[in-house]
């Protein structure tokens, strides 16, 4: 006997949750005729396990909830969830990650137990194994940070899974789970609602963060197509009610009105009809935050998406203020901690919601019950009346943030572990519907000479050049150019031309990377003295302010190098390449 195959049901091994803790009924219990292949192997076992195996496998039991499983002996309900995939999922990754680098398999110590000593002088001639259990950290759904407890009985539906133990050659067992291939109707469905979703099984709040132009922004983009967003963009003049709401003055066609004597009455036309004017009056204005909020809970079953451009241009603790405590988020995605409204505030929900609240009682019940320990009334109630403030498992906060810009407002560490962080790396750019590499490049045209030549080098090759050289002034990744930095002018062409290059490309080099560091990359004119940005330009014969392309050429070989073969210098009136190597 070198493998068995044990088909599990509810009485030896039913699915059980991540965070069921230290119960004992983690131990797996075989049959005792199966204790044969692990005999001779002594008291402790070394098992291995397939990442991509028990991923199927616990999507697989995605696929069948709701249904009724194992929590240390407390029954309940699970029903399917995009935070219940996700969560798994992420769990996933932190048991096959070891000393920060990603494995595909691992291995545990389990001890096999037969003719056990009970404490009442009998012995257990049940064969079982325990030891199953390993602490695991890992990022949840909702943005928090979480240890649970592995164990291969998290990953068996009972009924519906078998469990294969093997014998490798150098003495391993391997473990792996087959599932039926359409589950059988066992039940435990019966009266349960399955629960789907189409939103993406993505972090509710994220920063996508990295270099300039490294397309953060057309990341995010992608993701949403198709999704109702709303975005703004955070810049050092940002605040409170810029971001969440406040009153302002608006114009409104309202009746005249004159006082006689001590009455007020209206004016009227010779015909008798009211006169009007236009008159400021203050009404509280919504901002993008409680747009979003008030359109994730008028529509809780579609996904609402705040989108939030350079969230470190701004003053992050003055912009979000006492609604900073709503982004901890509870594994269901909502506020762990509700707050107060401002009065203000609360008078444009209350009206808001009065008009459209779409939450069915079911739901409303469920979320109730989340919070019935503070708010045993309802805190749904208290959600629609405006009084109180909690964000919608349905809310996605997402924001970019270029690190080049990370000295304006840093962010603290009690802000940033509130979200999940997702760098976009510099590379190549592509064309998003095609794949294919868009190979744009910068062309320009000088004389040497009196003779016409034009210059051409690969975009993605300056970027490798001048990042390298970027690396070396500042020893830091943050002032990198992304391939998105510049584009060409018009859509569809490859070529960036010298007023687009220089006038994003060298000033940002100029002004923000080399400002305080060796620039010498920028001297173009021989005996000129310290370099100068102003010799990028000249006058044409009109006096008109033009590009100096000698100057850009010369700018070209210094990150280059004068003879590199990373760019052509060719004649315009032949085809021959002046410079190549």
């Amino acid at each position: 006997m070198d493998e068995i195959v044990k088909h599990i049901n509810d009485t030896n091994a039913s699915y059980r949750n991540i965070n069921a803790g230290d119960a004992k009924n983690t131990d797996l219990f075989l049959d005792n005729e199966q204790y044969d292949l692990f005999k001779d192997s002594g008291e402790q076992i070394t098992v291995r396990f397939n990442k991509e195996n028990l991923t199927k496998a616990i999507l697989f039991i995605a696929s069948i909830l709701p249904r009724k499983y194992d929590n240390s002996a407390i029954h309940k309900q699970i029903p399917f969830s995009e935070a219940f995939v996700y969560d798994q999922l992420a769990f996933l990754d932190g048991f096959f990650t070891v000393d920060g680098v990603k494995v595909e398999s691992r291995t545990q110590i389990w001890t096999a137990r037969k003719d056990v000593l009970k404490k009442n002088g009998e012995v257990d001639n049940r064969f079982y194994f325990n030891g199953l259990l390993e602490d695991v950290s890992y990022t949840s759904f909702s943005g928090i940070v979480k240890n649970a407890k592995f164990t291969i009985r998290n990953y068996l539906a009972g009924s519906y899974s078998d469990l294969h133990i093997k014998k490798s050659e150098n003495g391993i067992f391997d473990v792996w789970i087959t599932n039926a291939l359409e589950p059988y109707n066992d039940g435990k469905e019966k009266g349960l609602e399955i629960i789907d979703t189409d939103s993406k099984t993505q972090p509710l709040q994220q920063i996508y963060y990295g270099a300039p132009g490294t397309g953060k922004s057309h990341e995010i983009n992608k993701l949403i197509e198709g999704e109702e967003v709303i975005r703004t963009t955070f810049h050092p003049d940002s605040d409170y009610s810029t971001f969440v709401g406040c009153y302002k003055p608006h114009m409104e066609k309202m009746d005249m009105t004159t006082v006689i004597g001590e009455t007020l009455k209206v004016v009227k036309d010779v015909t008798g009809q009211p006169k009007t004017e236009n008159r400021i009056v203050y009404k509280y204005s919504c901002q993008a935050f409680l747009q979003a909020y008030i359109a994730a809970w008028q529509h809780p079953d579609k996904a609402q998406y705040l989108v939030i451009e350079e969230i470190n241009r701004g003053n992050c603790a003055q912009i979000f203020g006492d609604i900073f405590q709503l982004l901890d988020r509870n594994d269901e995605g909502y506020s762990a901690y509700p707050i107060k409204t401002d009065a203000d505030a609360e008078d444009e929900l209350r009206t808001l919601f009065s008009k459209e609240w779409n939450l069915t009682e079911e739901k409303a019940k469920g979320i109730d019950d989340l919070y019935k320990k503070h708010y045993p009334e309802g805190i749904t109630k208290s959600i629609k009346d405006g009084s109180i403030l909690l964000l919608p498992s349905n809310l996605h906060i997402w924001a970019t943030m270029n690190t080049s810009d990370q000295s304006l407002f840093p962010i603290d560490s009690a802000f940033k572990r509130r979200w999940d962080w997702k760098y976009v790396k510099i590379a190549e750019g592509r064309d998003s519907e095609t794949k294919e590499l868009l190979n744009w490049v910068v062309m320009f045209d000088y004389e040497e000479d009196d003779k016409p030549y034009t210059f051409e080098c690969s975009w993605w090759q300056f970027i490798l050049a001048i990042n390298e050289k970027i690396a070396t002034a500042t020893s830091s990744d943050d002032k990198k150019l992304g391939y998105f930095f510049c584009k060409p002018k018009t859509q569809g062409s490859k070529d960036i031309d010298a007023e687009r290059f220089v006038g994003k490309v060298v000033f940002y080099l100029w002004n923000d990377v080399f400002k305080d560091e060796d620039n010498a990359i920028f001297k173009v004119v021989e005996g000129k003295g310290d370099p100068s940005f102003d010799t990028f330009y000249t006058e044409d014969g009109e006096g008109k302010t033009i590009v100096d392309t000698k100057a850009l050429r010369a700018f070209m070989h210094n990150v280059f190098g004068e003879h590199s073969n990373l760019y052509t210098e060719t004649a315009k009136e032949s085809t021959d390449t002046a410079v190549t190597e």
